[in-house]
């Protein structure tokens, strides 16, 4: 019996290791909700203000409209304050910052790294989010211990591409605070603003460089541990492991989240 399972584990990772060689090419970090996306090549990333039509990785978050938990009572992030204090799992904190990126739609349909994910209402658990939950793809939940983006926690149902296409311009805004913590966004546990480099993706930039000069600290340590496929060999391994799955559970964090999300998504109205 052992000997058999391990052939066929064998097996099947012989063979999607070969399919993945053959191909040249690793998906997208989005699954099948985002299929559409990655198949309509017409689609525009959108041009952001302040940035020279750029658009697409850099930052985003929350995207306009969505609730943020304070001490008095959940605000919209976008009437949100510097100075104005937020819950976050340590406690309340003050606002040091607010990033601000707006993208302008040129084309029929929005880019994958610029449309927002949608969390349906409690799609995390019994409790959060309380509402839907928009966020742009890199915006890290946190969940079972871990800072997981949401992209890769898409299931098709409860976590998917939100339908922006009636819209032409989309709003995101990011808080930045002292540290990096976990504020509660329409009462799920979501990242504030990670700093690792410099903020110039936001369209205010120079509001912050104003406010407090040029940023010459560190890069943040992260509230908990940040889990991500990284490049192709990341992209790979993700592959491989799902695979071999059937014969061996070598699933990794993320993917034991996502499939528990999953699971539960029968439960949620969508």
């Amino acid at each position: 019996m052992l000997v058999s399972s391990r052939r066929r584990f064998l097996k099947t990772w012989a063979g999607v290791a070969g399919r993945v060689a053959a191909s040249g090419a690793v998906s997208l970090p989005f699954l099948a909700s985002l299929s559409k996306r990655a198949r309509a090549g017409q689609g525009s990333q959108g041009n952001q203000d302040g940035q020279g039509g750029r658009g697409g990785w850099g930052y985003h978050c929350f995207l306009s409209g969505t609730c943020i938990q304070t001490p008095g009572g959940e605000i919209p992030v976008e009437g949100l304050r510097i100075g104005a204090l937020v819950e976050t799992l340590s406690g309340p904190l003050p606002i040091k910052w607010i990033g601000r990126q707006r993208f302008k739609k040129d084309s029929r349909s929005w880019h994958w790294s610029v449309a927002p994910i949608r969390v349906a209402r409690f799609a995390l658990s019994d409790q959060y989010p309380r509402r839907d939950l928009y966020l742009s793809p890199g915006h890290s939940l946190f969940v079972d211990g871990f800072l997981i983006p949401v992209e890769w926690l898409v299931n098709g149902r409860s976590i998917a591409l939100a339908n922006m296409d009636d819209r032409n311009v989309i709003d995101y805004f990011h808080l930045e605070l002292e540290t990096h913590e976990v504020v509660l966004a329409e009462g799920a546990p979501a990242e504030t603003l990670l700093v690792t480099n410099d903020r110039e993706d936001f369209a205010n930039f120079v509001e912050y460089e104003r406010l407090y000069g040029v940023d010459e600290r560190p890069p943040m340590k992260p509230f908990a541990p940040v889990l991500k496929y990284r490049g192709l060999r990341g992209e790979l391994d993700r592959w491989l492991r799902l695979a071999a799955s059937p014969v061996i559970d070598i699933r990794d964090p993320i993917q034991r989240t996502r499939e528990r999300i999953a699971a539960r998504a029968e439960l949620v109205d969508v």
